[in-house]
């Protein structure tokens, strides 16, 4: 069994209804109830123009890393993301693995935890609100220092519910 951490975000086509679905999604392959932080809204970063909404849930899954990858990149495809997406822009649905077991993977398709993680604060802010003591698997650099080495940007918790 593997404990999963994944971000979730969506400016495009009713963003709150994607995490929402995604969120759906995210249950079937959990064996337990997945945790989840609150709803963040961020400004984009990049030539997007609209604001995203974000969160983070936590699984607990029988998959393996690159088959859960595969998994989210076709819920990704179902929600009307298209498979090539130049860097930065509008999505309707973004996935990531943050974590997966506190585990450090490098593979040819797959690098955990996500590579930028650590810089953003759109995820960083939901992470500690799940794991106020997260810890980087590779650096065991503390989530409040990482905090505080993100790029500043207009970010604020929702009143928007699961």
């Amino acid at each position: 069994m593997a404990q999963v951490i994944i971000a979730l975000g969506s400016n495009l086509q009713k963003p709150h209804h994607q995490l929402v679905q995604a969120k759906e999604f995210l249950e079937k392959l959990s064996v337990s109830k997945p945790r989840c932080s609150g709803i963040y809204r961020s400004e984009a970063v990049g030539p997007s123009s609209e604001d995203f909404l974000n969160a983070v849930i936590e699984i607990e899954t029988k998959l393996g890393a690159e088959e859960l990858f595969e998994k989210l990149k076709e819920q990704e495809r179902r929600q009307g993301r298209p498979t090539r997406y130049p860097k930065w822009t509008a999505r309707t649905l973004d996935l990531d693995i943050i974590d997966y077991n506190h585990l450090v993977i490098e593979t040819d398709t797959l690098i955990i935890p996500h590579a930028e993680y650590k810089r953003r604060l759109f995820v960083l802010l939901p992470l500690k609100e799940l794991f106020p003591n997260w810890q980087d698997p590779q650096s065991a650099q503390h989530i409040d220092d990482m905090i505080n080495s993100a790029s500043q940007i207009r970010i604020s918790k929702t009143n928007l519910s699961w």
